[in-house]
């Protein structure tokens, strides 16, 4: 064993023991029951169902157009901004694609049984709209420093925005409350435990970096470096080519199981369906997937949370609309897709009552691919990786971003350094508290935005009324390939 490795495991130790009651408190805060549903679940609900009505559905009417901004018809890279709609939307999906939509649906299945998906799909549903007001907001109140990069996302739509409705000192707590939280707690969820997961998905196919964390810990700490140094340019180029590489690979794969038991496939919908009103599956559901589940995932798709809206304040475009109509592809391909794939495949295959009872997350989702697709315990390592790397370099822009709005310009440095120590730090131990800590943080900063998005829900939807009248009359300018 490397000599750093006690004394560094005996620090984190240490700091562990420090957090143990904070975790605890904001735990038992967070997740207040009412009615079985905990309280920090229920906000985000609560604010993705107003939104969706508020908004006219637009998680339904703009799907098409949405479609069309993510491919580029309406791309223009004469506006200001760093990225285009499509590298925003792979930095976002960054972010959340990975360990909720595998280990976290697999596991919702286990503890709320196959009708717990159809919750998951209704919440993913729901989070369209959710995604679309924060996103809107992000663009609308977003800041082009002089050298052209930009400075955007919740805390300044939250002081901002809240300033101009004559409530100054509230929009400027939520916002400081926002970006204090999303800084700190970027370090652990968003870093040190995706470094964790890599290198223990890792160390399973070769054992030998289970005995030397350390030089692995080096390379992947020296990786996020060279990518995060370039800010968001280069971590939307990097997501650009990882999400939609991995995400396919892990769907057709999924497709490919799903066909080869296609006989079984109207049986299992029809089982979901059953199950999913039974009492058992709509409380074991909505905890194991909306809890369990989307707890290790950062809620599967960060709907309702704000961080996405730091990657989209960047992107080149005058239209805060449309960037927000973009947005809301990222739950339904986060949730409705790709976590409905790896349901499916749970529930054709029969292995989530077929594997033996110490198959959890990971090892259910082996087994269940494992029957059609030889090797996938191989590809699913290498999907664990590439997820979690791209979910490291994509929170480390949205870190720094709010460190930025704490400390000014000066301090960008620091924090890039600190982030990366903590990708190295997270990769030879296992703090626990700290990841614990850090995670209640993430859940926490739903509460300043969501909050801050419904009293400035209104400005959203009259933008909307004029951006729809205007597309629909065909004023808007085409500049990609049109369809």
């Amino acid at each position: 064993m490397p000599t750093y490795l006690p004394a560094l495991n005996a620090l984190v130790e240490g700091l562990d023991q420090v957090l143990n009651a904070s975790v605890n408190a904001l735990e038992h805060t967070l997740f207040f029951s009412i009615g079985g549903l905990p309280l920090i679940i229920l906000w985000l609900l609560i604010g993705a169902t107003y939104f969706t009505l508020r908004m006219g559905f637009i998680n339904v009417r703009a799907f098409k157009h949405a479609i069309d901004v993510a491919l580029g018809r309406y791309d223009d890279p004469n506006e200001p901004g760093e990225v285009s709609h499509f590298q925003a939307i792979a930095t976002a999906l960054s972010a959340t694609v990975g360990l909720g939509n595998i280990a976290g649906v697999a596991i919702g299945i286990q503890l709320g049984g196959p009708g717990a998906v159809v919750w998951m799909t209704l919440a993913g549903f729901l989070g369209m709209s959710s995604k679309f007001v924060e996103c809107t907001l992000a663009q609308q109140y977003r800041l082009i420093r002089d050298d052209g990069t930009v400075a955007g996302g919740p805390m300044y739509y939250l002081s901002q925005g809240l300033d101009q409705l004559g409530l100054k000192p509230l929009g400027q707590i939520l916002a400081l409350t926002f970006a204090l939280l999303c800084a700190v707690g970027a370090l652990g969820g968003g870093n040190m435990f995706q470094a964790s997961q890599t290198q223990a998905a890792i160390a399973h196919v070769w054992p030998l970096l289970g005995e030397y964390p350390g030089g692995y810990g080096i390379i992947l700490a020296t990786l996020v470096g060279l990518v995060i140094i370039g800010g968001i340019q280069r971590i939307g180029t990097v997501a650009g080519t990882i999400v939609p590489t991995m995400a396919s690979l892990y769907v057709l794969a999924g497709i490919w199981v799903i066909l080869a038991n296609l006989p079984a496939v109207p049986g299992a919908i029809v089982l979901i369906t059953h199950e999913a009103f039974s009492p058992q599956a709509v409380e074991g559901g909505m905890i194991a997937v909306l809890v369990q589940g989307i707890r290790r995932g950062l809620f599967s798709n960060s709907a309702g949370v704000g961080s996405a809206a730091i990657a989209h304040a960047a992107t080149r475009t005058k239209e805060p609309v449309r960037e927000g109509i973009v947005s809301s592809l990222e739950p339904f391909i986060d949730t409705i897709v790709i976590c409905n794939i790896t349901a499916l495949v749970c529930v054709v295959t029969n292995a989530y009552q077929a594997a033996p009872d110490t198959a959890l997350g990971f090892e259910l989702v082996v087994i269940a691919f494992g029957q059609e697709v030889g090797g996938f315990s191989l590809l699913l390592t290498v999907a664990v990786c590439l997820f979690a790397f791209s979910t490291i370099i994509s929170w480390a822009y949205y870190g720094e971003q709010c460190w930025r709005y704490l400390t000014g310009d000066r301090f960008s440095l620091s924090y890039r350094v600190v982030y990366v120590a903590s990708t190295f730090v997270g990769t030879v131990t296992q703090p626990s508290a700290v990841l614990a800590f850090s995670d209640m943080m993430l859940f926490a900063i739903a509460i300043p935005n969501l909050l801050g998005c419904m009293l400035l829900s209104n400005q959203v939807a009259a933008a909307l009324k004029d951006y729809w009248q205007r597309l629909i009359a065909g004023q808007m300018p085409v500049h990609g390939v049109k369809l």
